[in-house]
């Protein structure tokens, strides 16, 4: 559906150019929901802006729905973003409109008469909850009501695509999830494709299929977002995923281990940390490995979360015995699709 090939992008700069975007490769599929994040002045929003060429690439190509837009001429080009919807951070409502006139500003742009125009418009109203509020304006409601204005004004066209510029940023956590709620309702009743961009992985977490993460104008990561929180491969993304997974030890925890320590020095043990998701985590795999390797094992700090429907996990666990027995245990967990990190207690 969406086919970004060694982009680039450079912006003028004094004394030197900004290289925003460097050798950026991604796929979006049709119908899937894609998240893009990364921190501020990472590059997300130019790299976003590049699907619909509001940002014109200095290099590479860009195809949508079959289309290389790269290669179109300015009528083609207005032509084939009535296909791409698109919604902002800041909602970019006209203040002199009603909330119904807003929605049929991109109808009335197109010449479509208006009979239809009402028609969908009060479609599109009806389907984000807003058909009371039709003569109010952007000033008389909330900034949630006007994010699903900008949504509805974005669905007019009927387009394949939907683009979503940091959205719900400026939304409080309440209001936030029933905007990615209602677009994760908008992808599967229409089969729309999304693309969002956000520096939060609470949202990616909620909504997104999959994921890319931007750092310094390149993709350093991308994959099913399950795949991406329990086994995170760059700096970047474990300092993502810490805003919901915690990646370090509290204080706390690393007092506990260094009393075990202090305690039974002979027997200090070693620091396992434990990924898990889908099937591995409704398996009694610690009881398990207690019983089959006759260790010793306490569960120091851990936490379970859930991905839309699918459970996942980290757990910290301080284990006991042989060392062959330990290593047998550790095999025993990865072959049942847990992400082991061993960690020795003297190191923590």
């Amino acid at each position: 559906m969406i086919e970004l090939n060694n982009i680039s992008l450079t912006y003028p700069g004094h004394p030197t150019p900004v290289q925003a975007l460097q050798g950026v490769n991604l796929q979006v599929r049709a119908g899937e929901v894609f998240g893009v994040i990364g921190r501020s002045g990472a590059g997300k929003s130019s790299l976003i802006r590049v699907v619909n060429l509001l940002n014109r690439p200095s290099q590479g190509q860009v195809r949508v729905a079959g289309s290389e837009l790269t290669a179109l001429s300015a009528p083609e080009l207005r032509a084939a973003r009535h296909q791409i919807g698109m919604i902002f951070q800041h909602f970019n409502l006209l203040s002199s409109r009603t909330v119904f006139d807003n929605v049929a500003l991109p109808l009335e742009l197109s010449g479509v008469r208006p009979a239809l125009i009402k028609a969908r418009v009060d479609e599109l109203l009806d389907l984000v909850g807003l058909s009371a509020l039709r003569d109010r304006y952007p000033a008389q409601i909330s900034g949630g009501q006007k994010q699903r204005v900008g949504i509805a004004r974005a669905l007019a066209s009927k387009p394949k695509v939907l683009l979503s510029d940091e959205a719900t940023s400026a939304l409080d956590p309440e209001t936030t999830r029933s905007i990615l709620g209602l677009l994760r309702q908008i992808n599967r009743d229409f089969g729309l494709t999304i693309v969002l961009i956000t520096h939060q992985m609470q949202v990616i977490k909620q909504v997104a299929d999959r994921v890319a993460v931007i750092d310094a104008g390149r993709i350093v990561e991308q994959g099913a977002v399950i795949d991406v929180f329990t086994r995170p491969q760059h700096v970047t993304t474990r300092s993502l995923i810490d805003e919901i997974l915690p990646q370090e030890l509290p204080a706390s925890v690393i007092a506990r281990i260094r009393a075990l320590m202090a305690a039974e020095p002979r027997r200090s043990g070693q620091l396992l940390r434990l990924a898990f998701a889908g099937d591995g985590s409704e398996q009694p795999l610690l009881s398990d490995v207690i019983r089959r390797f006759g260790l010793d094992l306490n569960i120091l700090h851990g936490q379970i979360d859930d991905i839309q429907g699918q459970t996942f996990g980290s757990l910290a666990v301080h284990v006991r015995g042989a060392s062959a027995q330990l290593a047998q245990a550790v095999a025993h967990l990865r072959s049942a699709g847990v992400v082991v990190q061993e960690q020795e207690i003297a190191h923590v």
